[in-house]
């Protein structure tokens, strides 16, 4: 009781660590948005939680694909109370502004309960810190798409390649390597059967998003081609017109 207890007075400070940030930014960048700030927040825990769950899941272990429910250590624990600080506050600001839908709402809900749940049992981090470098690896590309927007910058040559890279790691990452992680965990015995069902939940909501993303990817591709095609035409009808002249 006395761990527990400890391990959310952890996610406590995290949330007030991570309100901070928020406040400060608001105060540091005062011609901003709201949502500028909570941007901020948002691609610091992106590329913190990323960082943290890699070297879990990568280095220090135990490997998630072969050892699944498996206890909890230290560095799990502190990441997954990090992220639950976070997810806290993101989900509470995104409901006081209104600014996201079901779906985006429904994603923090279930990662709150699965990282509660993960630390009240003590066991099952392994796939956790999984799932959230799964879910955050591609966050940074997404904050870094906002902020090119704002500063109208989307439509270059970097906002192409951002997005490019976005749909690659989010396909790659949280779409093949997660079915991945769901078989194994599915298939093992170890982890408790509403794990299963929260990342099969997890994984539900990652193909939804997917889904939202080839369309966004057909889209852009098809207006990138007929804006190339009506480049390439009026080259021609450039040259072409310079050749006649010219005799």
């Amino acid at each position: 009781m006395r761990m527990v207890a400890s391990m959310f007075l952890r996610a406590a400070f995290s949330l007030i660590g991570w309100f901070f940030l928020y406040t400060w930014s608001c105060y540091r960048y005062k011609d901003r948005t709201y949502e500028w700030s909570c941007r901020l927040v948002t691609l610091t825990h992106g590329v913190l939680a990323t960082c943290l769950s890699g070297y879990i899941g990568f280095i220090d272990g135990p490997w998630p694909m072969s050892y699944p429910g498996s206890p909890n250590t230290p560095l799990q624990i502190h990441t997954l109370c990090i992220s639950l600080g976070y997810f806290l506050f993101d989900l509470g600001w995104c409901v006081y502004f209104q600014t996201e839908g079901a779906l985006m709402l429904a994603h923090h809900t279930v990662s709150i309960v699965g990282i509660t749940v993960s630390l009240v049992l003590g066991e099952s981090a392994a796939e956790v810190s999984a799932v959230i470098f799964g879910s955050e690896i591609t966050n940074p590309l997404l904050q870094a798409r906002w902020f090119l927007r704002e500063k109208g910058l989307y439509h270059s040559f970097i906002g192409d390649v951002v997005d490019f890279f976005f749909v690659v790691l989010f396909t790659g990452v949280r779409i093949g390597v997660g079915a991945w992680l769901m078989y194994c965990v599915l298939m093992s015995p170890k982890p408790k059967w509403f794990i299963k069902v929260g990342g099969v939940i997890m994984y539900a909501v990652s193909w939804v998003f997917m889904v939202s993303i080839c369309r966004f990817a057909r889209r852009k591709s098809i207006k990138k081609y007929h804006a190339w095609r009506s480049r390439f035409s009026h080259e021609m009808n450039s040259n072409a017109n310079g050749h006649l002249k010219s005799h």
